[in-house]
């Protein structure tokens, strides 16, 4: 079937428009296979979790759409607070959160004079709060420069024991340790906030009394991860008890294993706790159901067809073969990725082979996609912890490549005892790099049970010299799982001695034509 090419270029110009969402653009629908459309609009605190570009910002904006008339959104993006010191950063969310609020006073509480006076007033007090609290950001930012300087010192070496990496992979116990010192910086700041907090709930108490259209107001915060960590949890405990008892709900969107929302410090527990203080939404969908995760992409490209007036039938006339399933996998199986990929392979095909995509096609463009998922790693991680990420894809990659495959396992055990490689696998899963393809796999051959990953195509794709001898397994294949009970263990002792070898470029050696070995 030949496809008419101004529906090509319809379909290309509303996937190129839609390919990262806007809040209030109100273009394409959420495609939801399960309930998260549902869940995200009941009365219920929410963390929505996936990794980028799965559709988090879609869902706050559908179900935004999609509320009941009595609850209102207000919609807060952490990315406008990305450089923001703390405390500043938990009293400009909050002074957001009121300017919303008085931006819309008349539609949602009316024009009574003593709401205005009082919106009003607890702006003028956020932002008084907000100089003061630059006046001691040279103080913070003087004792965080030293500390930085001590513990670059320690970065990427590793233990006598060869267990564990530099300090900055560590993150759970970094981030810990960092949420102490964040918490004696601004003890004192901390304490009027929470002082503030019974009458700034009244106040809020008052607003919903007052109010004849409004009876809920959800407080929507996107992408938490980029605030700093160990802020995190302290902006997420003051939105939990702020919203507790009141008409209020948040729902956060983020990266899972890059947030904290929940910290103990010193048994007292910070943040919100999940399934206690708020219930979880996983929109991600992952290689262990591969065939969930290819209809769900293929039932989005479908609705972007709809709008570009192309039938399903043209739309997978445009693949060949195994085309569509090795474009889901190169594209870890992550909605915006794969319909990024779709557009570049589309624009080369061209009139070639009437437009069919293949699996050739998408190994071509497969380095490409990696490479934009470093610069993603690089733009999104801290600094002083890009250069252990990056040690840790060589690893795993160095590892795949000796024994030849895509597939590796890792035990459980190991991954529940180990901090730092935890941490590390996690943090990978975020940004894909690595995908999770099963968990509770037995081995033939070893005992326990192991968690099977698959390094991404574009780190092994395009290197033509390891084609014949690469043992591949084909996620997509039904039998793929019984496959990776025979692949590799990549042990402790293993990812250590890796590690440690690994070349002083490590990222020019990742993104090399081609290798030495």
């Amino acid at each position: 079937m030949s496809v008419d090419p101004q529906k090509l270029s319809a379909l290309r110009r509303v996937i190129q428009e839609n390919l990262r969402v806007q809040i209030g653009s109100g273009r394409i629908e959420y495609v939801d296979v399960g309930d998260a459309l549902n869940d995200a609009l009941a009365r219920q605190n929410h963390a929505i979790f996936a990794r980028r570009g799965c559709g988090k910002t879609l869902l706050l904006h559908k179900s935004s759409e999609n509320a009941p008339e009595e609850i209102k959104i207000v919609y807060l993006n952490c990315e406008d607070f990305k450089q923001h010191s703390f405390p500043n950063v938990l009293i400009e969310i909050l002074a957001s959160l009121f300017r919303e609020m008085e931006k819309h006073q008349t539609g949602w509480f009316g024009r009574k004079k003593n709401i205005k006076e009082g919106l009003n007033s607890i702006i003028s007090d956020l932002d008084q709060m907000t100089k003061e609290a630059d006046q001691r950001s040279e103080i913070v930012r003087e004792r965080s420069a030293q500390e930085a300087q001590i513990s670059t010192g320690a970065k990427g070496e590793l233990s006598a024991s060869g267990a564990a990496i530099g300090a900055s992979i560590e993150s759970q116990r970094a981030t810990s340790s960092e949420i102490e010192k964040s918490y004696e910086l601004h003890h004192e700041k901390l304490q009027r906030l929470d002082t503030w907090l019974p009458r700034l709930k009244e106040r809020i108490r008052i607003f919903f009394e007052q109010s004849k259209k409004v009876k809920t107001i959800f407080i929507q915060i996107d992408d938490l991860y980029h605030l700093r960590k160990s802020d995190q949890a302290f902006v997420v405990d003051y939105i939990h008890r702020l919203c507790k008892d009141l008409p209020l709900f948040f729902k956060i969107a983020t990266l899972r294993h890059a947030s904290t929302l929940y910290a103990d410090r010193e048994g007292q527990p910070i943040g919100a706790q999940e399934r206690h203080d708020y219930q979880p939404i996983s929109i991600d969908y992952s290689f262990g159901d591969f065939s969930r995760t290819e209809r769900q992409n293929r039932q989005i490209l479908y609705r972007f067809a709809e709008k570009a007036d192309m039938t399903r039938e043209e739309l997978d006339s445009l693949f060949k073969g195994e085309g569509f399933a090795r474009l889901v996998m190169a594209g870890g199986g992550v909605p915006r990725d794969i319909l990024s990929l779709f557009l570049e392979i589309l624009n080369d095909v061209g009139a070639k082979d009437g437009g069919k995509i293949g699996k050739d096609e998408v190994r071509i463009l497969s380095k490409a996609n990696f490479e934009r998922r470093i610069e993603e790693l690089k733009h999104d991680s801290r600094y002083d912890e890009q250069n252990d990420l990056i040690r840790g894809i060589y690893t795993i990659w160095r590892f795949c490549l000796d024994k030849k495959t895509n597939i590796f396992l890792i035990e459980e055990r190991m991954l529940k005892e180990d901090d730092a490689w935890r941490a590390l696998f996690y943090r990978l899963l975020d940004y894909r790099i690595v995908h999770n393809c099963a968990n509770a796999l037995t081995h033939k051959s070893q005992e326990g049970t192991y968690q099977a990953f698959a390094i991404d195509i574009g780190c092994y794709a395009h290197l033509r010299k390891h084609m014949n001898r690469f043992n591949e397994i084909d996620v997509s294949d039904k039998l793929a799982k019984e496959k990776m009970r025979s692949a590799p263990i990549l042990t402790a002792t293993s990812l250590a001695s890796l590690y440690s070898s690994a070349p002083a470029d490590v990222e020019s050696e990742l993104l090399a034509d081609e290798i030495v070995g």
